[in-house]
């Protein structure tokens, strides 16, 4: 299990993949930066497979529609991006994330209760209670293994989660201010018999 401790992915962690992957044979590498110079999108293609990070995450790849009302967060204070949009595949397993975080004026409770109408067309939803955005992962191909997915820790955040370790929709609403931050999170990984 794999955890992911916010939904903020760094195309810093992307260019060092870049530079691993340079290093195989026919490897072909393209950035494209912000005016201000940093990393926008990042596309790496190699004979074995490929790397697709970008900053322009589209929230209908989510599946889910957007809070009414709600605004999408551009930065953080740190200067940090609120949406990613990961594509990994290669040797046979495949990764793709797509995140995007929002706010709004409503309380916690409001927008918890709007999404668990909207992801019961997935399956049953799991609440669980954390601090942190918790995503599980299973890229290896270990079939015997419980694709079913759990709750870890507690606290006051509250995260909705249904499907299971390979393909998973997640809603994390947490208190702010006096309204909320919430991160709609769509990950889907494979192995051998599956396509992203």
């Amino acid at each position: 299990m794999r955890r992911i401790n916010s939904t903020r992915l760094d195309l810093t962690t992307a260019l060092l993949v870049t530079a691993l992957l340079a290093f195989v044979a026919g490897c072909s590498v393209n950035v494209k930066k912000e005016p201000s110079g940093k990393d926008q999108q990042v596309d790496i293609s190699t004979p074995v497979g490929g790397i697709h990070v970008s900053q322009e995450a589209n929230v209908a790849d989510i599946g889910l529609p957007v809070y009414p009302g709600a605004k999408l967060k551009q930065k953080d204070s740190d200067g940090d991006d609120k949406s990613a949009n990961v594509n990994i595949s290669g040797f046979g397993f495949g990764l793709k994330v797509v995140a995007l975080e929002y706010s709004s004026d409503d309380r916690p409770e409001k927008i918890v209760a709007y999404y668990q109408q909207q992801l019961k067309k997935y399956g049953t939803i799991l609440v669980c209670h954390t601090d942190h955005l918790d995503v599980q992962t299973n890229i290896d191909t270990d079939h015997n293994s419980s694709q079913q997915l759990t709750c870890e820790g507690s606290g006051s955040n509250t995260e909705l989660k249904v499907g299971t370790k390979e393909n998973q929709h997640i809603v994390a609403v947490k208190p702010e201010g006096s309204g909320s931050s919430f991160s709609l999170v769509y990950l889907r990984t494979h192995g051998k018999e599956a396509d992203i």
